[in-house]
């Protein structure tokens, strides 16, 4: 019984994490406009302003359109959408409709195809803040090292689990032997009253007679007298 206890309760706490953690990420992305509010830089291009391994907290809320020179921008690689770029808007190239070039800080020039031109379909959103280093965490993340923590965090919880039934186990056992103890305890006290309500009892009826006949008990040694007197008279 407890076996098939015990892995409800694991799956249910797994449950309620997962659910907490996606309501968490739904409201993040709602707030910050972005399908990912959080971008971790992977290269050096933005030095000194951006290091690798920063996380960058990017408001998707904020049009394009409204985008000026110096702002950063976190966008889709132009050539081909399939890298996420953070650069540093430089330059104004069309108005309409809207387009721009971008640079890394650290880099001598912008990259045709990768800087520009940038338009609204790459578009991403804008740096609003940055938590230097944290992105070290995200390396933890990785193959097979999230497997190893995931698989440490549920045999915790399994441990965890099982030490508590252990425990309840023996609390009620404890509980159990209390109660017989305490139900001898009654019983030995019944019997003892129970021996002294016989023991008056007997005493009663020898020593005790009807108060409604007026009739004191009589003994067997006066009903033999009364017997040899009568065969006397005979």
């Amino acid at each position: 019984m407890a076996n098939k206890i015990i892995p409800k309760k694991i799956i249910k706490d797994i449950l309620i994490v997962v659910v907490g953690v996606l309501a968490i990420w739904i409201g993040l992305q709602v707030v910050f406009g972005t399908e990912n509010p959080f971008y971790v830089v992977a290269s050096g291009s933005m030095i000194p302003v951006l290091e690798v391994y920063d996380v960058l907290i990017v408001q998707g809320h904020d049009p394009f359109e409204e985008v000026e020179i110096g702002d950063i921008i976190v966008f889709n690689r132009p050539s081909d959408h399939n890298r996420v770029i953070v650069h540093r808007v430089v330059s104004i190239i069309d108005e309409n409709p809207k387009t721009i070039r971008t640079q890394g800080d650290a880099n001598p020039a912008s990259i045709p195809g990768t800087d520009f031109p940038i338009s609204e379909e790459e578009y991403i959103g804008k740096v609003v803040y940055t938590l230097p280093q944290v992105g070290y965490i995200t390396q933890l993340l990785k193959p097979p090292t999230n497997y190893i923590i995931i698989a440490i965090v549920i045999g915790v919880m399994i441990i965890k689990q099982m030490m508590g039934k252990k425990k309840e186990r023996k609390i009620t056992d404890l509980d159990f032997q209390d109660s017989l103890d305490s139900e001898n305890t009654d019983i030995k006290e019944e019997l003892s009253d129970i021996n002294e309500i016989e023991k008056d009892s007997e005493y009663v009826k020898s020593d005790t007679f009807d108060v409604s006949s007026n009739e004191a008990p009589v003994s067997d040694e006066s009903v033999d007298t009364k017997t040899d007197d009568s065969k006397k008279e005979e």
